[in-house]
């Protein structure tokens, strides 16, 4: 029986593997995603006392590797009496280091909107929420949609450091496969493979938000 052959037979490992992937990236881009947005929100009309954690914050999460991140969630934690599930810590180091990100990224193109703009929208009636979703953010996503696409396949890739701490995505069935029947490059040209094929979505989603943009007047961003 070819390398191959041994992969083919044991497809199953992969594909939950693939789905495990697939929930860790779907719901950790969407909680990182809108914790950055909420951070940016906080930032627009907060006051200095609640201004400088959230940089302290979103500094100390870009200062920080994400394998240590992980690693602390999981295996430092417990030393000081709290227990999480490999997979509870996956998606807390997820979120709240990808949400970091995705507030810097917003934050930067925040600074280079019009301050006109929510002038107009504070004398039209516009509450600080209200104005913020319907005027402020869209224009943020779509302005920054090649940093944001960026930003979400770091986190697909950094899905798979979560294999240190037990989590059961694709590289740990190739490692598991690998180990086992001793076929290292063939099975994680199938990871590969996979990754790739989330990532090419990712580009064609992000496609679609460009030509969105640009029928709003973004083409230029």
């Amino acid at each position: 029986m070819s390398n191959w052959e041994i992969l083919w037979d044991s497809r199953g490992v992969f594909l939950n593997g693939f789905y495990t992937t697939l929930q860790l990236f779907g719901m950790s881009a969407v909680l990182a995603f809108l914790a950055g947005c909420g951070i940016v929100f906080l930032l627009e009309g907060s006051r200095p006392r609640l201004r400088v954690p959230l940089r302290i914050f979103i500094d100390g999460m870009r200062m920080l590797p994400f394998l240590i991140l992980a690693y602390l969630l999981y295996y430092g934690l417990p030393s000081t009496g709290i227990r999480l599930s490999a997979w509870q810590a996956g998606m807390i180091a997820l979120v709240s280091y990808h949400g970091a990100y995705f507030a810097e990224i917003l934050r930067g193109c925040r600074l280079t909107l019009p301050a006109g703009q929510v002038e107009a929208a504070i004398a039209q009636g516009f509450s600080m929420p209200g104005m913020y979703l319907r005027i402020v953010l869209p224009q943020l996503v779509l302005s920054a949609r090649a940093l944001i696409g960026n930003q979400l396949i770091i986190l697909l890739k950094d899905t798979a450091f979560l294999v240190i701490i037990t989590v059961r995505e694709l590289t740990a069935a190739a490692n598991s496969l690998s180990s086992t029947y001793f076929i290292p490059m063939e099975a994680f040209i199938v990871v590969i493979g996979f990754y790739w094929l989330i990532s090419i979505g990712l580009e064609q989603g992000i496609k679609i938000i460009g030509r969105f943009g640009a029928k709003r007047g973004f083409n230029n961003a």
